[in-house]
């Protein structure tokens, strides 16, 4: 027969859900993992192309977004990405660094699930997967008991890791949400996050014949840039620098991007002029072909510039370094990487994760307003958080 009285019951076995079970274990708890997906860390798996970009070299809260801006402070400087990485050294997992501080598994997401799994394990973590939850009742000095498909479970304290509303074909639902809802906790307004942005208009058509090219740019939203790839796609824009300023965009607002950051457009366009050399050959040797003769139909020029005015140079350089375009919205949570909004953090303590107003209730992880830009800062936050709370428990 199986056990129905535990210290700690997670909801929620992906990233932060392992690491809080393993923390919690480890400190003797008797800690039992829940989730109704059929397999653990379905998110971890599929991330970064099958190899996860697990953390970053250099996490700092600036790197985070959140109503309370100080509230990811205390969990980060305690669990460092340096931490998580001496963890997985540990275990012998094989990473590479890429641009920008990412770390990726070398092979396969799956090594660090293992290791994830392993920690659970020697830690005495009891998993039941594929155990959905019918209600979640507080009882006072009880703690709390759910009913699940699986019967009927108490715990003194309950942990909330359910994740957010991306990746639906990964099972993400707003359970956590409801419970937040439930124990009269304040949530800030969801929407997708890390998304690509797509456009109606006649931008929707022009962007679409690209479908499949790449560049460098710089992308900035607001007082935000990001220069990082961005890619065409069939309904508009994507790649790391959109999704970077996809964070920070509000429908109505306008994105700017700088397609050759790296140059001083006008001088050099200058040097063309005088040289009586040809801007769409200029063009071609920093951008693909499609591309150059798509922006000169968009933008019509004199591709010999000998005959124009500076003026005329200095508009068309702003127009390659400042080029407006107006989203008509995201593409949805099946496409964002993760959720903005979630739990206010003001009703949650930064130090322990438990709530404020509710004994024994604790949240964790993405089910937090709490999001990090792209770069393994969000997989930072599930381990960091994580730890912090198991360590409370």
């Amino acid at each position: 027969m199986q056990q129905t009285n535990y210290d700690v019951i997670i909801i929620g076995a992906g990233a932060s859900g392992l690491m809080c079970a393993a923390t919690a274990g480890y400190r003797g708890k008797r800690v039992l993992l829940i989730d109704h997906a059929p397999k653990a860390a379905a998110k971890i798996r599929i991330s970064g192309g099958g190899k996860c970009n697990f953390t970053n070299l250099d996490v700092k809260p600036e790197n985070y977004i959140c109503q309370n801006p100080h509230f990811v402070k205390s969990a980060l400087s305690r669990y460092p990405s340096s931490a998580f990485i001496e963890l997985v050294e540990r275990h012998g997992l094989e990473y590479e660094e890429r641009d920008l501080g990412k770390l990726f598994c070398k092979h396969r997401a799956s090594d660090l699930i293992q290791i994830l799994r392993t920690e659970c394990d020697w830690a005495g973590v009891e998993f039941r997967l594929y155990c959905h939850i019918e209600t979640v009742s507080y009882l006072d000095d009880q703690g709390y008991q759910l009913i699940t498909s699986d019967g009927e479970i108490f715990a003194e304290k309950l942990v909330v890791a359910t994740g957010a509303l991306s990746f639906p074909k990964l099972k993400a639902s707003d359970f956590g949400y409801q419970l937040a809802k439930q124990f009269d906790l304040n949530m800030i307004e969801t929407r997708p996050g890390l998304v690509p942005l797509v456009f109606s208009d006649k931008w929707g058509a022009r962007l679409s014949d690209l479908t499949g090219l790449s560049l460098e740019a710089k992308v900035s939203c607001g007082t935000f840039s990001f220069q990082e790839a961005v890619l065409f796609t069939h309904n508009g824009l994507s790649g790391p620098g959109i999704l970077q300023a996809s964070n920070y965009w509000q429908p109505g607002e306008p994105i700017t991007i700088s397609l050759l950051p790296n140059h001083k457009v006008y001088e050099e366009l200058k040097k063309l002029k005088k040289n009586n050399q040809s801007l769409q050959k200029w063009l071609n040797r920093f951008w693909p072909k499609r591309l150059t003769q798509a922006w000169l139909n968009w933008f019509p020029i004199q591709t010999q510039l000998a005959n124009l005015t500076d003026e005329t140079l200095i508009d068309y350089a702003e127009q390659i370094q400042n080029w407006v375009l107006y989203p008509s919205d995201t593409a949805g949570y099946h496409k964002a990487e993760v959720t903005l909004g979630g739990v206010d953090t003001d009703c949650i303590s930064s130090k322990t994760f438990e709530a404020k107003q509710q004994p024994g209730l604790y949240f964790i992880g993405e089910a937090l307003d709490v999001t990090g830009q792209l770069g393994g800062y969000n997989f930072q936050w599930a381990w960091a958080s994580g730890v912090a709370c198991g360590q409370a428990l």
